[in-house]
């Protein structure tokens, strides 16, 4: 995610210079063909205007969409920030101690909910979870989950698992309350597998693309007998303008994409782990600090 104030300038290039480039070139040899050899066929009336604003209406209201989809996901892990807090601590008061086994238990459970943060940012992300997760877990447990589909609910399995396994720690009431915390988890989870498995329609991903490029290819045509020489000029800015409008729900509509737009995960699962190394009393790393302006 970008956090800093101002866009990086090289990004901003890297990003808008291969289809602004094409627009501009299109603008020239438009241009040149109202002043050499096509002057009158360029002369035609073409409802710009109204092209553009209903453009404009489209494009807003897709990257609406698009950031409506970043904002659940960021709000997705924002909850899950607040369940992984909520079960250390729950596992750290509400099982009973009975000379170690219920430390044991409660430091088994906050180590495995890192290992499973970790594990559902790599399964969004499309890399392997296995480093990630190693250190927090045991080496018989790391290869218990080797195949498997959804690493991080079999993590959430196991924990519930071990607590039923560990019923005179705890009394049904108590076991019910860790449970609906896990419930919280769980479903934080089924939203983002829902994001992540459903992207936008193909409407909105066809449709503006398709108006965008027809808009700037009839723009110059539509003022060149009024701009004349400045057309590429002018017609390149307004063209910016619809392109950037398109470019913006480009880069929000798939926030788990590992790119410089996506939720910063990666710093979340930091903040986890850090929070629930605390928890128990072990040492934690340092939180992530941006990278040129980004945050992952």
């Amino acid at each position: 995610m970008i956090i800093s104030d101002t866009p990086s300038f090289g990004r901003v290039v890297q990003e808008v210079t291969p289809p602004l480039l094409l627009l501009f070139v299109w603008d020239v040899i438009v241009t040149i063909a109202y002043f050499t050899f096509a002057p009158k066929l360029l002369e035609i009336e073409l409802p710009m205007t109204l092209f553009g604003t209903a453009l404009a209406l489209v494009l807003g209201f897709r990257d609406n969409s698009a950031y409506a989809r970043w904002w659940e996901a960021r709000s997705l892990w924002g909850l899950m920030i607040n369940a992984s807090r909520s079960l250390a601590r729950q596992a750290i008061t509400l099982i009973d101690e009975d000379d170690g086994k219920g430390t044991a238990l409660a430091r088994q459970i906050v180590l495995r909910q890192i290992a499973y943060v970790h594990a559902l940012r790599c399964m969004l992300r499309g890399q392997d979870p296995m480093p990630e997760i190693a250190p927090f877990l045991k080496p018989d447990e790391v290869k218990g989950l080797i195949g498997m589909k959804n690493i991080p609910n079999a993590l959430l399995n196991t924990t519930a698992t071990h607590l039923a396994q560990a019923a005179s720690l705890t009394d049904s009431y108590r076991r019910v309350r860790i449970e609906s915390t896990m419930v919280d988890i769980a479903n934080a989870q089924g939203g983002m597998e829902r994001i992540k498995r459903t992207p936008l329609p193909m409407h909105f991903r066809f449709l503006p693309q398709m108006f965008t490029r027809v808009f700037c290819v009839l723009l110059p045509i539509a003022i060149v007998s009024d701009l004349g020489v400045l057309t590429p000029l002018g017609s390149t800015l307004v063209g910016l303008m619809f392109i950037a409008a398109l470019q913006i729900g480009d880069d929000l509509k798939d926030p788990f994409s590992n790119t410089v737009h996506d939720v910063p995960m990666t710093s979340m699962c930091k903040t986890i782990e850090i929070d629930l190394l605390q928890t128990i009393g072990e040492p934690a790393p340092a939180p992530m600090v941006p990278e040129n302006g980004v945050l992952m």
